[in-house]
């Protein structure tokens, strides 16, 4: 099993910061696997530094998805930025905050669903059978 952390960020308008994956042409949250001993809100710290270049504080838990169809476990952070610029990285050759209702159109499915998600008070808990970036048309990417 594998498990996930990634990092919904709002701007002041509640647009949602997003990255370009230079591997692949779909856009995603940061975020990314947790390391061995590593708590998740640890790692989507540290996955959002790498992928975005700023520094967070996890603000609370949005939502945790299982993934049936590979049995990886996902949490969804929302954060707020304490320090830095949003910038691109050797993993993210754009970022760009967005209308949570006018995402780019290669969004991550799975990924716009935790975004919707995160806009709710409440956690969410779900299992997401959609595909992954790894199964859409084209991608060589192993989540």
């Amino acid at each position: 099993m594998i498990v996930g952390a990634f990092t919904v960020i709002f701007d002041r308008d509640r647009q949602v910061l997003l990255c370009h994956r230079r591997d692949f042409d779909v856009w995603n949250l940061p975020g990314g696997g947790v390391e061995d001993n590593e708590a998740p809100w640890d790692a989507a710290v540290r996955e959002t530094r790498e992928e975005v270049g700023v520094d967070i504080e996890v603000v609370r838990l949005t939502g945790l998805y299982w993934k049936p169809k590979s049995s990886d476990l996902v949490f969804n952070f929302e954060g707020r930025i304490i320090g830095g610029v949003p910038a691109t990285s050797d993993e993210a050759d754009q970022v760009g905050y967005f209308p949570t209702n006018a995402l780019p159109p290669n969004t991550a499915p799975l990924q716009v669903e935790r975004i919707r998600d995160a806009l709710q008070a409440n956690v969410v808990f779900r299992a997401q059978t959609g595909p992954g970036i790894s199964e859409l048309p084209g991608s060589t990417v192993r989540e």
